[in-house]
């Protein structure tokens, strides 16, 4: 295992020590337990949005922490879900008094740990809202979940509800709106190459030089088929294919298409399968209307890449190209 670490022990608390040195500006840090805040938390009069899970997929979720997106993120250890008192601790810290959405991904230990920490926050007098995503086509069920995986609609559905906290919409609004994006994003991955958890030492599976799994979950979780390498443009079809048909996707419907890099794979690469996946977007009759590429929810140093797309509307629209400010993700401020 080679990778840029002092130990094992100590990599999620010395990634955050780097990140609020960097970002200061921006972000606040509370440790032990840990999580992150927008630097102006607690926003009073406002909805407060938070999301978390396992580190190593950054900047999910620490990389959206800040002016109309998230106000809070809390960062398990690698691969390893925060725990309720982490959860409790920001949604006390970010509770602006117009209550606070839990954005959960799918996984069994994230929806235990988010409905834990919810009910300790509703016993002490904070409205708490939860929306668990499952936007992941690829399988059913699989090594950490029941049901389907959450991935690319999570950062989609911390964007757009950013922006309408930010807005001042209520509650139930931005609960709606978070609905809306899970039942309206599909996404599907695949990968490479494994990555290795510093913990653990190795890779998480084997993988010859000669095959991809399609269908990978965010932790290396099992995907749909190994199969031989294939090229860009086949890799892609496969990709593209159940995701158009599994919401549907209709001729007409305006899409934001989002392209992700699992963490070590190059942008040049992402703009290929960015081009043949939009080419088939488009011979479907669907029209893209906004877009997102970059490696924004990632694996270490996983080689690979997700899709997804989202049903856009006039109201999602308006909402996605509201400003934002934070490290990963600034535009319009």
């Amino acid at each position: 295992m080679k990778k840029l670490i002092n130990s094992p022990d100590n990599v999620v608390t010395e990634a955050l020590r780097g990140f609020v040195a960097a970002h200061g500006d921006l972000v606040k840090a509370q440790f032990d337990p840990n999580f992150l805040v927008r630097a102006d938390a607690p926003v009073k009069n406002k909805v407060a949005v938070i999301s978390g899970g396992g580190s190593g997929h950054e900047p999910m979720h620490g990389g959206f922490v800040g002016r109309g997106m998230l106000d809070a993120a809390c960062p398990g250890a690698v691969f390893t879900s925060p725990t309720p008192d982490q959860m409790l601790a920001a949604t006390k810290a970010v509770d602006g008094g117009k209550g606070v959405l839990h954005i959960v991904k799918n996984y069994t230990g994230d929806v235990m740990n988010f409905e834990m920490a919810a009910d300790l926050a509703k016993a002490e007098g904070i409205q708490v809202e939860s929306v668990v995503i499952d936007d992941d086509v690829a399988v059913k069920d699989s090594t950490w979940t029941a049901g389907r995986r959450g991935v690319g609609a999570t950062i989609l559905a911390e964007k757009i509800c950013g922006a309408a906290a930010e807005a001042g919409q209520s509650l139930a609004e931005v609960l709606d709106l978070c609905k809306k994006v899970n039942a309206q994003g599909r996404s599907m991955g695949m990968a490479l190459t494994s990555c290795t958890v510093p913990h653990v030492g190795k890779p998480t599976f084997d993988l010859p030089e000669d095959e991809m799994e399609m269908g990978v979950g965010i932790h290396g979780e099992p995907g749909r088929t190994r199969m031989k390498l294939k090229s860009a443009d086949e890799i892609v079809e496969l990709l593209m294919e159940p995701i158009i048909s599994d919401l549907p996707y209709r001729s007409g419907d305006e899409v934001l298409l989002f392209v992700n890099g699992l963490g070590g794979t190059p942008l040049i690469e992402l703009y290929i399968v960015y081009r043949k996946a939009a080419e088939i977007a488009k011979k479907t009759g669907l029209k893209i209307t906004r877009n997102l590429v970059g490696s924004y929810i990632t694996s270490l140093e996983m080689a690979g890449t997700s899709i997804t797309l989202l049903k856009l509307d006039a109201e999602l629209t308006k909402l996605w190209d509201a400003p934002v400010h934070t490290p990963a993700l600034r535009w319009g401020v």
